[in-house]
């Protein structure tokens, strides 16, 4: 059995300098046993769409399965020999405790992971993960708590793993395009952003809150789910299994079935991170590129709708600041200050600051999207992950497809495309066409451990979301997730010394840790 020895032989190969132009490329031939050997936390819905693509990139096998809930190991493997014609995943070990496959590593010779748990679960994983040499995979947001992500990212580089943060939409020609186009400084000084999104889609606010609080009792938990393992780190609680038909909860999708699990745990305070923890690593991905954002100076929440201390709001608004910085990608330019205006639960950005694109739309404000402010003019993203952007200059009179505007056009090129092609349709245009685009991120990341692909000069790694990028840019949403909590308070951060400047805020940045799960 090939163990820690071997994951070490790979960190070697992740480490080592292999660029190529040419985007991601598929390593040469190795030898039998030298496939990535991989473990999946998290196996279905989402875990399901982040370990199956490695999967298909020829290059890793399948060792491990955990997932608190062991009915989901039948309908992962009911849909696999579906989606993998010939390929036997009964037999490979399966847990739902994290902590006895954790212990098991060596012996199964985990070289790599994926993290597809609700957002408390990350860290813990991640973190002994990586103690032992293994490589991440680990799904939006990357952790859940500030502590956290300091703790993640000591932990990362002592141990020099491969990170890949799960905003998949990092993949897409489209996004990285523009991200040239907007690093090369076209927009002139941009010191206002805007990003909003439809979610929460799920309940949570104070009707959520009343609930859990009225029902102490619990429910009978469900048959093959591990709810001690399921906690995991959280404080110990009953379980809740279903609101009934009457019970007075936000749910405009109708997902609201479930109390906890499945996936209606994000809008918890003490299991996920509501809209700003789940689509800022999204929508925000291109405007923290793109304008090379770094540190956050201070956060202040200026709207909340349904506050409660269980889950959060209904709606928001929270404004950041983003420093004064030096660019990295232009030497001698200094970057203004950027003040960041996140809204979720469908809040908006008005029309009147957009007036080029609502006098062409009626008026109308994208569903979702982010919009970047700059003296000589603007880039207005109009969706989630970065695949339809368009520019319009001072001069321009409406907004064009940022492949198809001239001045956008001749700036050259210098991030590499996943695939090398024009767009993510091969057609020299922005799509929200996603075929492909998960395997992209996925294989970047498998073909990172073998030390070979595209190495990003902006991350000083082959993954494109590897903690260069992703811990900063996480750093800035959990500042404006514990402001969601202490509305219309001006809340300064510092990054240094790890605090705030409200005591009340402090209570917020380590999480809760369960005797038993500490790591």
């Amino acid at each position: 059995m090939i163990s820690s020895s071997r994951r070490g032989f790979l960190r070697g190969l992740a480490g080592v300098s292999l660029f190529s132009a040419g985007g991601c490329f598929t390593p040469s031939p190795r030898k039998p046993g030298q496939k990535v050997r991989l473990a999946a936390v998290g196996i279905m819905g989402k875990g399901y769409s982040d370990w199956t693509p490695m999967l298909k990139t020829g290059l890793v096998e399948m060792v491990a399965f955990c997932d608190a809930d062991a009915t989901m190991l039948e309908k992962a493997l009911r849909k696999a020999k579906k989606d993998f014609p010939g390929l036997d995943l009964s037999k490979v070990p399966f847990y739902t405790d994290y902590r006895k496959l954790l212990d098991d590593a060596d012996k199964l010779g985990i070289d790599a992971m994926t993290i597809s748990t609700p957002d408390h679960v990350h860290a813990p994983v991640a973190i002994q993960a990586m103690k032992k040499g293994i490589h991440v995979y680990v799904q939006k947001p990357l952790v859940r708590t500030l502590w956290e992500l300091e703790y993640f990212e000591k932990t990362a580089r002592e141990n020099g793993v491969v990170v890949q943060m799960g905003n998949q939409g990092s993949s897409l020609d489209s996004m990285r395009r523009c991200t040239e186009v907007l690093q090369s400084g076209i927009l002139g000084e941009v010191k206002e952003v805007h990003v909003w999104t439809n979610r929460p889609v799920w309940p949570q606010g104070k009707g959520v809150a009343d609930w859990v609080k009225g029902h102490p009792q619990g429910d009978p938990v469900r048959k093959g789910l591990d709810w001690n393992a399921w906690l995991a780190t959280a404080a110990d609680r009953p379980f809740l299994d279903q609101y009934p038909k009457d019970a007075d909860v936000y749910d405009p999708w109708n997902l609201g079935k479930n109390v906890y699990h499945t996936f209606t745990w994000r809008g918890f305070f003490d299991f996920g991170a509501g809209a700003f923890g789940d689509m800022a690593c999204h929508t925000m991905n291109l405007a923290f590129r793109g304008l090379e954002l770094g540190g956050v100076s201070d956060a202040i929440c200026t709207k909340v709708v349904s506050q409660n201390d269980v889950a959060y709001p209904l709606r928001s608004i929270v404004k950041l600041t983003y420093k004064e910085r030096d660019s990295k990608v232009r030497p001698g330019a200094r970057l203004p200050a950027v003040t960041l205006y996140w809204y979720d639960g469908d809040e908006k950005p008005s029309a009147e600051l957009m007036p080029k694109w609502a006098a062409k739309h009626e008026g109308k404000v994208p569903n979702t999207g982010c919009l970047m402010i700059g003296t000589k003019g603007q880039v207005l993203m109009q969706d989630d992950y970065g695949a339809k952007c368009a520019i319009a200059l001072e001069a321009d009179k409406e907004f064009k497809d940022v492949f198809k505007h001239e001045a956008a056009k001749a700036v050259a090129r210098s991030i590499p495309y996943c695939n090398d092609k024009p767009s993510s349709a091969g057609d020299g245009k922005s799509t929200v066409e996603m075929t492909g685009f998960a395997e992209g991120h996925y294989g970047e990341f498998v073909r990172a451990i073998f030390g070979v692909g595209p190495y990003y000069e902006q991350t000083h790694s082959r993954c494109f979301s590897d903690i260069e990028y992703c811990i900063p840019q996480m750093e800035g949403i959990l500042v404006g997730c514990v402001a969601q909590r202490l509305p219309n308070q001006k809340l300064n951060w510092c990054s240094k010394t790890q605090k705030f400047d409200v005591a009340a805020a402090n209570a917020f940045v380590k999480p809760y840790i369960r005797e038993g799960w500490k790591f």
